[in-house]
């Protein structure tokens, strides 16, 4: 299984692809970011991590995308940037038919280092460990979407064949025109 892990931002779109299955070794196949200068208004950051989701699935080719579970924050406009990137993520999916699972950042941390309060620190240590690497990917966002993908091919083959299931389906049904609404079929209220 190959799965690309979003960790969402505005700033920083941490991102990384991890193939195996739970069980085995897994193998890091890529880890970076998506930048977006702060000074740029919000659409055109926006197209820029789109642009960037769109060329690591082009490069990669995973199966599953999993993204950043977007939590409350005090800091209203750091939820909404962050709400705002991982809509991309989810829709750059989406487009291509691939099933996207959401990780909070506990379950993550958790699945990863057995605690769900772990920090960065030692999130960017059990992916190195996990994933037989040198050193911590650098920077951090990097080190969160590459557990992220970790957590998913760990917690959620059950969940994984459900939602290929399930895409597999709405692809196979016939999709109405925008603005027509199907008559509902009889017994069905």
């Amino acid at each position: 299984m190959r799965v690309l892990g979003v960790d969402p931002g505005l700033t920083r779109c941490g991102v990384g692809v991890v193939e195996g299955v739970a069980g085995r070794p897994l193998k890091m196949a890529g880890a970076g970011v998506v930048r977006t200068p702060a000074d740029a208004d919000i659409a055109h950051r926006l197209v820029l991590i789109e642009r960037g989701i769109e060329e690591w699935l082009d490069t990669h080719r995973p199966e599953f995308v999993a993204v950043e579970r977007v939590f409350s924050q005090h800091n209203v406009r750091t939820v909404m940037g962050t709400a705002q990137a991982s809509a991309v993520a989810m829709l750059c999916a989406a487009r291509r038919g691939l099933p996207v699972a959401l990780h909070t950042p506990s379950e993550v941390k958790a699945a990863v280092t057995g605690s769900g309060r772990a920090d960065k620190a030692q999130v960017g240590a059990m992916v190195t460990r996990l994933l037989r690497l040198d050193a911590p990917p650098k920077p951090a966002d990097a080190a969160d979407a590459l557990a992220l993908a970790i957590c998913h091919i760990w917690r959620a083959p059950a969940v994984n064949r459900l939602q290929q299931a399930q895409a597999a389906a709405r692809r196979a049904a016939p999709v109405p025109a925008p603005g027509i609404r199907r008559a509902p079929q009889k017994g069905t209220r």
